[in-house]
């Protein structure tokens, strides 16, 4: 169904055209008024310019047209030309009831020319724990890609592993030092290598900051370890085999933590499955003459006559002939058009490296290594910041792993929870971990994903104001009036949403006529942050109306029923929006 804005648009489009006047003036927009009317037209006062006529004379003449138009309760010209325009009650209701009608997206319409899209949102290291670094990339990118599927795309997420370059080649070497008899070291080995991994997750987590910390201090350490890389790369069987024991350990729980923050992965790449495409894209770099030789290291020249700031060349490969992050990006861009031909990547990353993919997506352009119809897309986000202001440390002042920070949350909500009530221990346990979920995300994407912001625990888990819990406690509101309806009364045959008959009611209906535009506008934006902003308006217009109107009490049977109706509009509309945001709610709080 079309969205709101657009009929009222067309309505008034319509009245500046048979006045004699060009419809594109008839746009129409939300009020920067509320207090005066719902919607406004000010595009009285351009035309103006145009006819050479007084803008205010130009607004009487469309509001007269419009006048006895059943859209509109009023239509107001104003000094010094502008339309203030009221929706008519009727109307509104009807608008609802056929977004009612569409109980799976409410109207909302999908894309008419569906794209297929990957996006780049995890990008964590093996044989590292996740830390809270990793939250920004894993929420938004997960509302992003979750929004992406709503408006009808082909959307693929892709984890992007570290898996590659030094920190491998640190292991291994660490590996070497503590168990020199295990066979992969052995390079006249020529039998199959055990299934087993000789370590756990335990002890891989602990090998790599070990050894990191060695190669800072002994210069020969780093040297083997960077000899142990370049093994690797090049193919020695024992340290790949170990290479894909280090993947499948770190792998399990990797899906564990980001399963407990339910986000997903359709792809499990990592920058190793990049590197059959090395030799042959550099080869043909060279080939058509974008790649030379710099001090030794092979590079490509991105810069461009409109750049303000310096911009350096894309190093493809080390003077050694190593491969970088440049490297495995340019060769990952190469297998997705082998693989899936998309018509946009995103990458969702620390908005600090903007630079670095401004040479990436320069370089890919430029060696046509994208077709040029694909977009590359940087969506840069900023910290997440303590109290003090500072990038978010542990008490210690050390980086925090998220599987702690998750679980210091679920123990404040399950605390919260059972203060507040009596539950039962797994139901409560159960709630908090829900809650907590909603506390952490929506803590994040209610922010504009490139801005810092502080994340307070004792704020984001707070039941009241611009909160995740604050808006499940809305939904489970919502939930229990209509259970207990439901319990005493039978649904009377025709009933349906009615026009509203206080201004909070309409105050309601409003908002949530906003829904079809609001998503479309923050998947074209690629700003989840809309989303939180639309939930919050909504859940506010909902519990102003709960506590001015007795639902439950109201003794006209179908006004009861018209109101349970509304209801159900409002919690399929908050919950349509959680789940993009990537939560949901539980069955009371």
């Amino acid at each position: 169904m079309q969205k709101l804005l657009d009929l009222i648009s067309k309505e008034v489009m319509e009245a500046f055209a048979a006045n004699g006047y060009d419809g594109k003036y008839g746009k129409a927009t939300l009020s920067n008024r509320p207090d005066l009317c719902e919607y406004q037209c000010n595009g009285a006062l351009a035309a103006a310019k145009e006819y050479r006529c007084a803008p205010l004379k130009i607004a009487e003449s469309v509001a007269k047209s419009l006048k006895g138009n059943p859209m509109f309760a009023s239509v107001e010209s104003v000094k010094p030309g502008f339309l203030n325009l009221v929706l008519a009650l009727d109307f509104l209701a009807g608008y609802l009831k056929e977004m009612a009608a569409d109980e799976e997206r409410l109207g909302c319409e999908k894309c008419k020319a569906p794209k297929t899209i990957m996006i780049d949102y995890g990008g964590p290291n093996v044989a590292k724990p996740l830390h809270v670094g990793h939250l920004r990339s894993a929420i938004i990118g997960e509302s992003v890609k979750r929004l992406g599927k709503f408006m009808g795309h082909s959307v693929i997420g892709d984890v992007h592993l570290g898996d590659w370059g030094l920190q491998m080649g640190l292991i291994i070497t660490e590996l070497r030092e503590r168990k020199p008899g295990l066979v992969y070291f052995d390079e006249g080995y020529q039998g199959e290598y055990p299934k087993e991994p000789p370590f756990t997750i335990s002890e891989l987590e602990e090998i790599y900051p070990s050894a990191s910390a060695k190669s800072k201090e002994d210069g020969a350490y780093k040297e083997e370890a960077m000899q142990a890389t370049y093994e690797l790369q090049h193919g020695r069987k024992g340290y790949q085999a170990l290479l894909g024991h280090i993947l499948d350990v770190s792998l399990n729980d990797l899906k564990r933590n980001y399963e407990n923050l339910s986000v997903s992965f359709e792809l499990w790449k990592g920058e190793s499955d990049a590197q059959p495409y090395i030799p042959d894209m550099v080869r043909k770099m060279k080939q058509d003459g974008f790649a030379y030789l710099s001090d030794g290291a092979l590079v490509v020249d991105v810069k461009e006559d409109t750049d303000t700031k310096e911009v350096p060349p894309c190093m493809i490969l080390k003077s050694d002939g190593a491969s970088l992050y440049n490297t495995t990006d340019l060769a990952t861009i190469v297998w997705r058009m082998k693989d899936y031909r998309p018509d946009e990547i995103i990458y969702v990353v620390d908005k600090r490296q903007e630079l670095y993919f401004t040479q990436v997506f320069r370089c890919a352009r430029k060696t046509g290594l994208v077709e040029p119809g694909t977009e590359l897309k940087f969506l840069g986000f900023g910290t997440m910041n303590g109290k003090d202001g500072k990038p978010f440390k542990t008490r210690e002042g050390g980086v925090m792993r998220l599987e702690y920070l998750v679980s210091g949350i679920n123990e404040e909500m399950y605390k919260k929870i059972t203060d507040n009530h009596t539950v039962e221990e797994e139901e409560a346990r159960k709630t908090a971990k829900i809650v907590a979920l909603s506390a952490i995300k929506y803590g994040d994407l209610s922010n504009q994903a490139s801005k810092d912001y502080v994340f307070d625990i004792d704020r984001f888990t707070s039941f009241e104001g611009n909160t995740g819990p604050y808006i499940l406690y809305t939904i489970v509101r919502i939930k229990s009036i209509l259970k207990k309806y439901q319990a005493e009364k039978a649904m009377p045959e025709g009933a349906g949403i009615l026009p509203a008959r206080s201004d909070s009611e309409k105050a309601l209906m409003l908002e949530i006529s906003k829904f079809n535009g609001m998503m479309e506008n923050a998947y074209e934006e690629t700003a989840p942050h809309k989303v939180c902003s639309y939930i919050y308006d909504l859940a506010n217009a909902f519990n102003h109306f709960y506590h001015e109107t007795k639902i439950m009490a109201e003794p006209d049977e179908m006004q009861q029923a018209g109101y349970i109706k509304l209801l159900e509009l409002t919690k399929r509309a908050l919950e349509i929006c959680i789940d993009i945001l990537g939560f949901e709610a539980p069955e009371r709080m």
